[in-house]
């Protein structure tokens, strides 16, 4: 399996649109697919692609907050046959590494729903607050954190 994670270029966001319809809705509300469009034309600042063998099969981004001392993970969203086979492991440890040499930046933040914070929970991130139907009926969203620097990105610091 050859991954390869690229920018996100504006011819992907069809392809983009399609992924987030197949996860719809079991992942994500029906509602979402009008904010993530928007936020591909007018949201994004770090957004990258996952393709497997030159396929498209997943995507997120990054966000930095106004001062600049926290990013957010942003919009992942993967093919649902790709799940559960590695990608989202590795895009988060390519964004995480990307984040980090940002300067200034002190904290990683993530919102997500409660199907997916356990996958966030692998790579340190805590929760720090839970807000029911947010995103929409039975989309819960969690806010999760994580320093910047955190010992299970390097595990030979931690033993």
């Amino acid at each position: 399996m050859n991954i390869q994670i690229r920018r996100y270029q504006d011819s992907d966001k069809p392809q983009l649109i399609a992924l987030l319809k197949r996860n719809i809705p079991d992942y994500f509300a029906p509602s979402e697919e009008a904010d993530f469009a928007e936020y591909l034309d007018r949201h994004l600042e770090y957004y990258f692609v996952v393709e497997v063998d030159s396929i498209v099969l997943g995507s997120g981004g990054v966000n930095l907050t106004e001062d600049r001392k926290t990013a957010k993970i942003s919009w992942d969203l993967f093919h649902p046959d790709s799940q559960g086979k590695g990608l989202g492991s590795a895009l988060t440890r390519f964004r995480i590494q990307q984040i980090q040499a940002i300067d200034g930046i002190e904290l990683i933040s993530v919102r997500t729903s409660q199907l997916v914070y356990p996958f966030y929970q692998k790579f340190g991130f805590k929760t720090k607050a839970v807000v029911k139907d947010y995103w929409d009926i039975g989309f819960d969203l969690v806010q999760m954190e994580r320093p910047l620097h955190h010992p299970i990105d390097n595990p030979q610091q931690s033993e």
